[in-house]
């Protein structure tokens, strides 16, 4: 393992930032990981938090565990993203069936934890999610116009226009419009 002291290597950040959310991809702690990979809890933290460059063998051993290969992980954290991402370059998607429209602002990417959401919601549209795409997902609601409540772990929260809802999501969530005007909303979201 090469020591780091002051680690400025932007792949190794990236990597390691890559690491990390992959495990959070699959629910495991350090500990679970340190099982299954046979690396110890400090090496993979290290690891995680761009102190250590990793050497091939411990790639190796996580690529292992990951399932996928060194080749493939280490082309996620080769280049730096966008950092500007213009409007008409935007990706949408709707939801016809439901009424809700969502516009990736910021892409997501896999050496960065973060991304922006703009989402609308009909009047009347209520959207559920039996669970959350990664346990621990953080989120920032913030309601630009219109209401919006939402419902996380029993508790509904109504938002107004300037509110803004911080959480970390364990289980099912709800999005519901009361109206009598469509929702629009940003929705920042953060890997653990």
């Amino acid at each position: 393992m090469k020591q780091a002291e002051n680690c400025t290597d932007p792949v190794d950040v990236r990597l390691g930032t890559r690491l990390a959310a992959l495990r959070a991809e699959r629910g495991w702690s350090l500990g679970e990981l340190a099982e299954r990979s046979g690396v110890s809890k400090s090496t993979l933290s290290r690891a995680e938090r761009a102190e250590i460059s990793p050497t091939a063998a411990l790639l190796n051993r996580l690529c292992g565990v990951y399932g996928q290969t060194m080749s493939r992980l280490l082309s996620e954290v080769e280049s730096e993203p966008a950092g500007l991402v213009r409007a008409a370059e935007q990706p949408v998607w709707q939801d016809r069936a439901s009424g809700f429209v969502r516009r990736s602002v910021s892409p997501p990417h896999p050496g960065l934890r973060g991304e922006l959401v703009e989402g609308r919601l009909a009047a009347g549209a209520d959207i559920s999610y039996d669970r959350p795409p990664v346990p621990g997902l953080e989120q920032h609601i913030w309601v630009l116009r219109g209401t919006l409540d939402v419902t996380a772990q029993d508790t509904e929260h109504h938002l107004d226009p300037g509110d803004c809802l911080r959480l970390r999501v364990w289980g099912p969530t709800r999005f519901r419009c009361p109206g009598p005007d469509e929702v629009r909303y940003v929705l920042a979201v953060v890997l653990p």
